[in-house]
């Protein structure tokens, strides 16, 4: 289950540095093909991306958790490392992309505001957060464990 449980972690972390560093830049400047789609579409799609990477998140975030408390009682610092992870995801699918698919269904007006460039950014930092939390746990030796 330890396999499974570090193969769901790398995959998660791969998976974010993949939307960051690939997929968003691709849709919002693509080098060859200006003018397609406007600012606000590009961020629709990327909102659909991240929706569905939010429950993808979501679900590793749980069962990581759940791993943890089950198996390390111990390991105050991998637990809380997941318990952060799974707050901030928590956060980030049920606030963060929440408020932002909603302004997107008001119009473009909605997302030029301030308080959305500022809901935004919090967003982009709260995930970069869970990515550094994920990093560090996978780099946290896993506990060895004593029976008696």
């Amino acid at each position: 289950m330890q396999k499974v449980y570090q193969f769901l972690l790398a995959g998660i972390i791969g998976i974010e540095l993949i939307l960051g560093i690939v997929v968003a830049p691709a849709i919002f400047y693509p080098k060859d093909l200006d003018e397609i789609l406007s600012h606000f579409q590009s961020g629709i799609i990327m909102s659909h991306i991240f929706s569905q990477f939010g429950y993808i998140l979501l679900g590793v975030s749980g069962f990581c958790l759940l791993y943890e408390l089950l198996n390390y009682k111990g390991a105050y610092l991998r637990i809380l490392l997941n318990l952060g992870i799974t707050v901030l995801s928590i956060i980030f699918v049920f606030y963060f992309c929440s408020y932002i698919i909603q302004a997107q269904a008001l119009g473009e007006s909605a997302t030029i505001t301030p308080h959305f460039q500022e809901i935004h950014t919090w967003s982009e930092y709260t995930l970069k957060a869970i990515l550094v939390f994920q990093c560090i746990l996978f780099f946290t030796p896993f506990p060895t464990r004593r029976f008696k």
